[in-house]
Parts: structure tokens; C-alpha cells; sequence
């Protein structure tokens, strides 16, 4: 019979340990519901030691917090090609496994959990929606947003923040089809208020002179176009969702 030698580790590197064990288990239960005695057993190692290395509970919750909060930040960023439906689509594949891996835990770190109240908590938070936030402006092209665009692109990461934390209760909807009916919200937002502003009707046929018909936008027209028979002209046949010779000041939107 052989014995196992367990090796010792560096500091910086247990501490990426202990971050990882907790991470597993706010993953399968909320943040309240786990113990140090238990995070300490996980990562096979004695309740001492684990405050050898965190002061407490709070000072472990808010370094695995912050990787989460890094983790689900760079879910947003997407190479700038293709057209921005399908680059959103992908980009709430990817929030979606976030929130699919890490149930509890996400729910946790956009409620607060054992850090709620906590300056550094709401600024990790704030933090991702800022993230989100720059990263679809960037989509966009677009370096100074207008307020009517501002308010459409934080409304929106807003919207998938708590469709999400809904969307875990359950999980009584599809979550494909969740993705796709967020990417149809953004669309909608645009649309909306491009029909009050004429620099967001600009963004909007922008962004549609580049969607082709089968693509998410295209979708969600031949949707709403099913809805009311009389508009079936406006289902798309072919090419993008605008043709580019409409992109010109007497025909944006009003």
C-alpha cells in the first residue's frame, strides 16, 4: 500500500485553490449556505488554514466574487465582425453558460449574498454592467452615445440581468429560446426609441442594413410581421433586413 504525498503549495497558489473550491460551491448553493468548515474540506485542507490565508468568510466570498465578476465580464466581449445580431446571440450564449454554470452563485453575486451592502460588492457589480455596457456601444461603433442610446443599451444589459435571475427559478422557458427573444429585446428597445429620435433611427438603419433576412433581426420581423397579415410586405425575402439606398436623410425613421 502507497501513501500519498500531498505537495505543498505557494501561497498565491492556495489562495487560487481555496477561490476555485468556493467558486464550485456557490455554484450549487447560495453563498449563505456554505460553510469555511466545508470550502476547508473541499479543498482538503484544515478550517485553520483557510484563515491562514482569508480573514473570514467576507474577505473569501469577495475574491471569488471578483473572478466571477471578471469571468462574466469577458463573456460579453465579442470579435467586431459578422452582423450585430448574430455577434449578440453569441455573446448571450456565452451569459448564459455563465449563469447555467454558476446558478446560485450568479444569483449571489448580482443579490449581494454574504456581501450584501458591501462598497466592494456593488462596485464588482457595477463593474460588469459597465463592461456589458462598453462592449455593445463598441458593437455599435459608436464612442459618444446619445441619451436616448445610453438608456437603450444599459435598459437592455439591465433586461438580461434579471431575465436571467428569473430564468433560474425554474428554468420554465427554453433557455435558447431566451437568448434569441434578448436579442429580439434589443432590437425592440432601438426600434422604439428611434422612433423618437432621429440620430437612434440613424443607429438602427445602420445596424439593419447589415442583418440579413435570415439572421436574429430578420427573425423577429417575419415574427411580428405573422401577427398582423396586412403586413406580410415587410417580411423579407432576400439580402439584409434595409437595403442600402434607403440609408438616406428623407427616409429614417420619424
Amino acid at each position: 500500500m502507497t501513501t500519498g504525498v500531498r505537495r505543498r503549495m505557494g501561497v498565491e497558489e492556495r489562495k487560487q485553490q481555496l477561490i476555485g473550491v468556493a467558486l464550485e460551491l456557490f455554484g450549487h448553493r447560495s453563498p449563505d449556505e456554505v460553510s469555511i468548515d466545508e470550502i476547508a474540506a473541499a479543498a482538503g485542507i484544515s478550517r485553520p488554514l483557510v484563515y491562514h490565508y482569508f480573514p473570514g468568510k467576507q474577505s473569501l466570498y469577495e475574491a471569488a466574487l471578483r473572478r466571477a465578476a471578471d469571468e462574466l465580464a469577458a463573456r460579453f466581449v465579442e470579435p467586431p465582425n459578422g452582423p450585430l445580431g448574430a455577434r449578440l446571440l453569441r455573446v448571450m450564449g456565452r451569459f448564459f453558460d455563465f449563469v447555467d454554470e454558476h446558478g446560485p452563485g450568479f444569483a449571489a453575486l448580482m443579490r449581494g449574498g454574504p456581501a450584501v451592502g458591501s462598497s466592494t460588492t456593488n462596485a464588482m457589480i457595477d463593474e460588469v454592467r459597465q463592461a456589458a455596457y462598453e462592449q455593445i456601444l463598441a458593437h455599435l461603433e459608436v464612442e459618444r452615445p446619445s441619451a436616448r442610446l445610453e438608456l437603450v443599451v444599459r435598459s437592455w444589459v439591465s433586461l438580461a440581468e434579471s431575465t436571467a435571475l428569473l430564468w433560474l427559478d425554474g428554468r420554465r422557458v427554453p433557455r435558447a429560446e431566451l437568448e434569441l427573444q434578448l436579442v429580439h429585446d434589443f432590437a425592440a428597445l432601438a426600434a422604439v426609441s428611434a422612433a423618437y429620435d432621429e440620430e437612434m433611427a440613424e443607429v438602427l438603419l445602420r445596424i439593419l442594413a447589415d442583418e440579413p433576412a435570415d439572421g436574429p433581426f430578420g427573425d423577429l420581423v417575419a415574427r411580428l410581421a405573422a401577427l398582423v397579415p396586412s403586413a406580410g410586405s415587410l417580411v423579407p425575402s432576400a439580402g439584409s433586413l434595409v437595403p442600402a439606398e434607403s440609408l438616406v436623410p428623407d427616409q429614417r425613421l420619424r
